[in-house]
C-alpha cells in the first residue's frame, strides 16, 4: 500500500512540476516557403470573386477597432452567383444562414460576434442579385 501512495505522490509532484516548468525561450523564425497544394474548386471560387472585385475596383478598407485591418472585396454577377450556389450546402451544414435587410446571407463561417473576417454571399428575396463580400486580413501595413 505504501508503494501505491508513494507512486501517487511522486506522480502528482511530477505533473505539478511539468505544469509550472518555465517557458522555453522563443525559437527563431522559420523562413522556409509555406508548403502549398493544388487549389480546390472552392479556392477557384475565391479567386474568381477576388479577380472580378479587383477589376471592378470594388474593394474597401475596414477596421474592426480591435487591431485587425481588412480589405473587403465585393463581387457580383457570375462569380458571385457561382460562389453563393456552392456555399448553400456548407452554410446549411454549419448553421450560417441569416436574414438581414430583406436579403438571405450565407457565410463561410458561423458569425460569432460580427461580420469582421467572415466571408459571405447574399441574395434578394427572389434568390437573385447575388453579392459576395470576401474579407482579406491585411494587417498594419494597410494603413501605411
Amino acid at each position: 500500500m505504501k508503494t501505491v501512495i508513494t507512486l501517487a505522490i511522486v506522480s502528482t509532484l511530477a505533473c505539478a512540476a511539468c505544469a509550472t516548468a518555465p517557458d522555453r525561450p522563443p525559437s527563431a523564425p522559420d523562413y522556409s516557403a509555406v508548403p502549398t497544394q493544388a487549389p480546390t474548386p472552392n479556392a477557384r471560387l475565391y479567386a474568381a470573386c477576388l479577380e472580378q472585385a479587383a477589376a471592378a475596383d470594388a474593394y474597401r478598407r475596414a477596421d474592426n477597432r480591435d487591431g485587425a485591418e481588412y480589405i473587403l472585396f465585393t463581387c457580383t454577377g457570375a462569380p458571385a452567383a457561382a460562389f453563393a450556389t456552392a456555399l448553400i450546402p456548407w452554410s446549411e451544414k454549419i448553421g450560417s444562414t441569416f436574414q438581414r435587410d430583406g436579403r438571405t446571407f450565407r457565410s463561410t463561417a458561423k458569425v460569432e460576434a460580427d461580420l469582421f473576417g467572415v466571408d459571405s454571399c447574399s441574395t434578394d428575396a427572389m434568390g437573385g442579385d447575388t453579392v459576395c463580400i470576401l474579407s482579406f486580413n491585411a494587417g498594419d501595413f494597410l494603413d501605411q
